[in-house]
């Protein structure tokens, strides 16, 4: 913004937007040298934020020109920014404005290789001549506009860093030159614009380096090599050390700090973004009136878990037969068949699920060099993932939320495509429990998610093996259970739901031959009465409070390969149930109804793939959703905040009559005191002049206070007036700061054609559906 006085009142302003690339990624592990980039959510689910995220700025600034400072190299360091960039594209081009938005895709480090900034002028700008000149600025003389800006650059890069300054310098300065033309003769002399000039730049390298103090912790890298090396080993120090701080600082500032984390993850779910800065007791007032502003919507979960051992086959060669299809899709149908009877009709128990979760042990093998590794990501996983998704997707279609690896244990979870645009605040956690804690051969992955605004929190693990080892077992429960905090301090046991599945490696407590006899003869209660899972439960020592299916179906492990014969090696290993899947539900204040309970199992059992020492287990289990109306919502909330009061709890107490010159004795003062007990707990008494400020445990006690003016004492009447009158007011106001306040530069109304209607929701709009294929990064 440039104003100069002198030269009629002349106001000239211009433009740049600058971000990182608005999907949903990470990067994990230790950046050294190179940029890692892991999707953190799936490109069908980044879509519906995506698509916001870009309404929001042609809304804000009309319409942009994107230019894509990313790498594109697909080997060497710019592999990963190079799948992202492609990624990226592939989400704008889906985008309902994308016509109107080009995409202009420049590898800085490739076309500036060296410090050629002169390649700016020789490879970026002709490719963006056009909108440049189309991109203009805003104009203003003697308080009459003359020209509006009538395009944007957004630049969007990794960082946002270095490369982002130097192209918006670049692109600055040009503009800076045709908004000095418009100010007349005397700014285009040659001092006068050398002045305007080398003020820019300055004022652009000083703004660079801010930025990057707050985002890298560090100045801006500039050229040098002694300066610009310096800073890159601190950066390397301060992103993988010494982050943790500054990350907990933004969480802060983005969704407030409630400090109780149920509390915290129960609002996330339910309100909206701008409300989780109200005050506490006021969240918590709404919440506790959630069944007034939610209704119930069915849920059907699938959770299945396999023990892979190590293998890469999705099927049997030797059995052709039989295929994931048998485990994850027709399980119950197929026992159905086996089964003499069939006793449930309930029509929602054929509906095809809604969310998928799934989950593997010893997808890679357990050998050294993935342990020392701590392996996260591997070709087996990715394998799998891929083939999961085409298996479960033969009737309808769903798309993968995210997935995540520890070594042999890997989690990936899916949601039918309907609810794709609904589901939120993604999170993936690990949780080593191999030698004390310090390996991942054993220990656990978790997967929190909000689906509509049910909080889910998925988890998979592998516990201690051998026939004896029940403590370790109960031990790895609960150190997972104790570590399993997602982001924003969000504990296990603030979700919804829990489902809980694995390889837990419980056995059987009775000898191989009486194991086996009981199996023939499937007098599966007499086992179960040994079964170390179910004595641990009952003890309280593991899975307090979940809920399992009835088991009907054999042993899972441990199988000769390719055969239906338990382990007839050197060891002999007694079958067990070693695979599970529970489930568990937290009851809220507000559960009190007696129907209440925490889901129906529709179906438990294994399927007979042969190609592991393992056989897979599939629970179905039907649940209760939540979804928001948010018109109601709203009343609820203004209803709350009515009926609590100030948050500062303080009332005045003052003389109306009388002699209210005087300072009041000690009785009077003590009567008002005793006064106020009765109306509630009094936390602190002050004395400002002739006035008395109490201050109550509770706004709904200095409320109650109020209706006791006047108190007549010891012939003074005294009135008691809120401290903060304007209490409802300010609270609005308060909250409002939180909401997004920018002033659009644009007129435009923007609307999604594809927008309709879901029938879940009752008239609710969800968002468009945008389903992208990356098969080829």
């Amino acid at each position: 913004l440039i104003h100069v006085e002198t030269l009629d009142n002349l106001v000239v302003s211009y433009i740049q937007t600058r971000g990182t690339v608005p999907l949903f990624w990470e990067q994990p592990g230790l950046n050294v040298g190179s940029h890692k980039v892991k999707m953190s959510r799936e490109p069908s689910i980044s879509s519906s934020a995506f698509t916001q995220h870009t309404r929001f700025l042609r809304q804000k600034y009309g319409r942009q020109v994107i230019i894509n400072l990313l790498g594109t190299g697909v080997t060497g360091k710019s592999q990963g920014e190079a799948a992202l960039s492609h990624l990226f594209q592939l989400a704008h081009h889906s985008c309902p404005w994308s016509s109107q938005s080009p995409h202009i895709v420049f590898d800085f480090h490739q076309e500036c290789r060296g410090g050629n900034i002169d390649n700016l002028a020789k490879k970026l700008q002709p490719q963006i001549q056009d909108e440049i000149n189309q991109f203009g600025f805003f104009w203003q003389k003697n308080g009459v506009v003359q020209r509006l800006i009538m395009i944007i650059l957004a630049y969007n890069c990794l960082d946002c860093l270095d490369r982002t300054n130097r192209v918006q310098t670049f692109l600055g300065l040009e503009r800076l030159g045709a908004a000095i033309a418009v100010m007349g003769s005397d700014a285009e002399g040659g001092v006068a614009k050398h002045r305007f000039q080398s003020k820019f730049e300055e004022m652009w390298k000083d703004n660079g380096n801010k930025i990057s103090l707050i985002y890298a912790g560090t100045g801006a890298l500039q050229g040098s090599k002694l300066i610009d090396g310096a800073r890159s080993v601190g950066r390397t120090i301060q992103n993988n050390l010494l982050d943790n701080n500054k990350q907990e600082a933004i969480y802060t500032l983005l969704h407030g700090n409630l400090l109780n984390n149920y509390l915290a993850a129960l609002s996330r779910s339910l309100l909206p973004q701008h409300l989780l800065y109200a005050p506490i007791a006021v969240l918590k007032a709404t919440c506790d009136r959630s069944p007034e502003f939610s209704e119930i919507i069915p849920l059907k979960v699938s959770v299945g878990t396999y023990n892979v051992n190590g293998g890469k086959h999705f099927r049997s060669l030797a059995y052709k037969h039989l295929s994931l299809d048998d485990w994850l899709l027709d399980s119950k149908k197929n026992d159905i068949a086996n089964s003499l009877v069939h006793t449930s009709d309930d029509p929602e128990d054929d509906r095809p699920p809604d969310i998928f979760a799934i989950g593997f042990e010893e997808i890679v093998d357990l050998n050294a060099s993935n342990i020392v590794a701590n392996t996260q990501w591997s070709e087996n996983a990715n394998s799998w993932g891929h083939e999961l998704q085409k298996v479960i997707s033969r009737d309808e279609e769903f798309v993968m939320v995210t997935w995540a690896q520890l070594v042999g244990v890997a989690l990936f979870v899916f949601v039918n495509a309907r609810h794709a645009q609904s589901v939120r605040h993604v999170n993936v956690r690990t949780v080593k429990t191999g030698m004390q804690g310090n390996t991942g051969n054993k220990g656990g992955v978790g997967i929190r998610l909000v689906v509509r605004n049910t909080s889910i929190a998925f988890l998979c693990s592998h516990f201690a093996a051998g026939q004896k080892e029940v403590n370790e077992r109960n031990q790895d429960y609960n150190s997972i259970a104790r570590k399993m905090i997602f982001n924003m301090g969000m504990p296990l046991w603030a979700h919804d739901y829990v489902f809980w599945c694995g390889d837990f490696n419980y056995r059987i407590s009775q000898p191989r031959d009486e194991v086996i006899s009981l199996v023939q003869r499937q007098e599966w209660g007499l086992l179960l009465e040994h079964d170390q899972l179910m004595v641990s439960q009952k003890e309280n020592k593991c899975f307090k409070g979940f809920l399992e299916g009835n088991i009907q179906f054999a042993p899972t492990y441990k199988y000769d390969l390719f055969s239906d014969d338990y382990d007839t090696s050197e060891k002999a290993r007694v079958p067990a149930w070693t695979d599970r899947v529970l489930f568990w539900r937290r009851r809220y204040e507000w559960d009190k109804a007696a129907n209440w309970s925490s889901g129906s199992i529709v179906h438990y059992g294994s399927a007979p793939l042969k190609q592991s020492d393992h056989r897979p287990v599939l629970a179905i289990i039907n649940v209760e959703g939540r979804v928001v109306r948010q018109d109601k919502m709203e009343e609820v909330y203004r209803s709350v905040v009515s009926s609590l009061g100030p948050s500062d709890c303080t009332v005045v107490v003052q003389c109306t009559s009388g002699s209210c010159g005087q300072e009041l004795s000690d009785e009077v003062l003590e009567a008002v005191q005793e006064a106020m007990d009765d109306v509630g707990s009094l936390v602190t008494v002050r004395f400002v002049g002739t006035k008395i400020l109490l201050t109550f445990d509770s706004s709904l006690h200095a409320l109650q206070a109020v209706k006791h003016s006047p108190l007549k004492i010891a012939g003074y009447e005294l009135s008691i007036e809120l401290k903060t009158e304007r209490w409802r007011e300010q609270l609005e106001e308060e909250v409002a700061l939180c909401t997004d306040s920018t002033t659009p530069l644009t007129n435009e109304n923007i609307t999604d054609p594809s927008q309709q209607h879901d029938p879940h929701l009752n008239g609710a709009i969800q968002q468009r559906k945008v389903f992208l294929k990356a098969d080829s990064v």
